[in-house]
């Protein structure tokens, strides 16, 4: 059999660089438009089938520029097609969406972007549309998109909360959370000093800006593969917002501290807090079994967690996992509506419900209350949140405060964000970072 012939997506694929790439693209949006799927997940699943880089920052870019336009893009389809596409269409409408976005955001070459994703129709059996898709594509070259206004892209409900929330920053939130995020890094101090490491990726060729607000944090102002990274694979460095790698910044745990993550998953955060200082006495939950993998891998990667444990449990449920011993940090990395990373996961403006924000909020209440059993007097118990919403976060808080006598907030400084009765809260876009909350609290004796 010839390497054409082998192909999984037919003679015409395998002959056109990029097709397998746009099929994939289509696959990929099809899942999370149509079947309200993750986005990340559906990314994880796919990239693998591409071998090079290039071809797999290309599939992230076009499904990432088509969600953040697909208002437009779909108005375009209402306006240009006489007959709207039905349910069953779900792919060749994500393909058109990709196809789009290649002309409208990324700009590639035309000829390369049409051929290629015309071909992709024939390869996902849509040989009979294949010539509408060229047509669509060809009128998108020559007359361009509408412009948009950025909130058409959000949920009512939604755009209304953070304009409750957030009045006189709504504005930018909304314009932020529809922008790229830059890409951060964070050096394993194990491994290397920042300033070194620096000097690594000058020598790599790749443009980097260490950043004041964190002392582990790298900006690049042109997004790499991590492939490309020096040390990547040994651990050396990880991609990590620095929104995130301030939370081992806000928790401060002392040296060899017992310390409980009690939402892990992947892990970077308990990874970052063993980097720091490897004699802590890490302990890590996560309720997804499935996740573990990822905080191992995370751990194994970048050489920490030897000593650390490993545990797959709901971390409310104290009688089924604590030992009795109290804890002398405990991070709560809560899980929310990450309306904070809509830059990072644009598919949260599709999913996310406004009943969900109560569920949230009585799993984040339920987690506090347990998790503040297992800390010791004197102890610290970070909450944290990426999201921008006041229910999840300074509400979540005061009412935390309110039912427990023995719990004050520990103000953090103003690197951290706007304050939020002692509490801090960055928006999206903010010194570059993710939308996060940070919630320092300690337990009195």
């Amino acid at each position: 059999m010839t390497a054409a012939t082998s192909s999984p997506w037919g003679k015409s694929a395998a002959a056109q660089p990029g097709v397998q790439t746009r099929a994939l693209a289509a696959k990929v949006l099809a899942a999370v438009i149509g079947k309200g799927r993750s986005l990340k997940a559906e990314l994880g699943a796919a990239l693998p089938k591409l071998d090079d880089s290039r071809d797999r920052a290309l599939l992230e870019a076009i499904c990432f520029a088509a969600l953040r336009r697909r208002v437009v893009y779909d108005q375009a389809l209402r306006q240009w097609l006489q007959k709207p596409l039905g349910a069953r269409d779900s792919d060749l409408r994500a393909l058109l969406m990709a196809g789009f976005a290649q002309l409208d955001v990324l700009q590639l070459p035309a000829h390369a972007a049409l051929s290629a994703t015309v071909d992709a129709a024939r390869a996902l059996g849509r040989e009979r549309q294949a010539g509408m898709v060229n047509a669509l594509l060809r009128r998108a070259q020559r007359e361009g998109f509408a412009e948009a206004r950025a909130e058409d892209a959000w949920p009512a409900w939604l755009l209304a909360q953070v304009q409750n929330d957030w009045p006189q920053q709504a504005a930018d939130i909304i314009s932020q959370s529809l922008q790229p995020a830059p890409m951060w890094l964070r050096v394993n101090r194990q491994q290397h000093t920042r300033e070194a490491y620096l000097a690594l990726l000058a020598q790599a060729g790749i443009e980097a800006v260490a950043e004041p607000l964190s002392a582990d944090a790298v900006r690049l102002p042109v997004a790499v593969p991590v492939s490309s990274l020096p040390g990547f694979a040994q651990g050396a460095v990880s991609v990590q917002d620095l929104s995130a790698q301030q939370v081992a910044d806000a928790l401060q745990a002392p040296l060899g501290a017992r310390v409980l993550d009690a939402c892990a998953a992947p892990g970077g955060k308990s990874a970052h807090l063993l980097e720091r200082d490897p004699s802590l006495r890490l302990l890590a939950l996560d309720v997804d079994a499935r996740r573990l993998q990822r905080i191992r891998e995370t751990f194994a990667r970048t050489g920490v967690g030897a000593q650390a444990q490993v545990v797959a449990v709901d971390a409310a449920d104290t009688a089924a996992w604590w030992d009795g011993t109290a804890f002398d940090a405990v991070l709560l990395d809560a899980p929310c509506s990450a309306t904070g990373i809509i830059r990072r996961q644009p598919d949260v403006l599709l999913h996310r419900r406004a009943e969900d924000i109560t569920a949230l909020a009585a799993l984040q209440a339920r987690l506090l209350d347990a998790l503040w059993t297992v800390l010791r007097p004197g102890g610290v118990l970070l909450y944290s949140t990426c999201s921008i919403l006041r229910a999840e976060n300074g509400e979540q808080v005061a009412q935390f405060l309110a039912r427990t006598p023995d719990a004050q907030v520990q103000a953090l400084p103003d690197s951290f964000g706007h304050d939020v009765a002692g509490s801090r809260q960055r928006l999206p876009g903010e010194q570059g970072g993710d939308g996060f909350f940070y919630a320092r609290l300690l337990k009195l004796a």
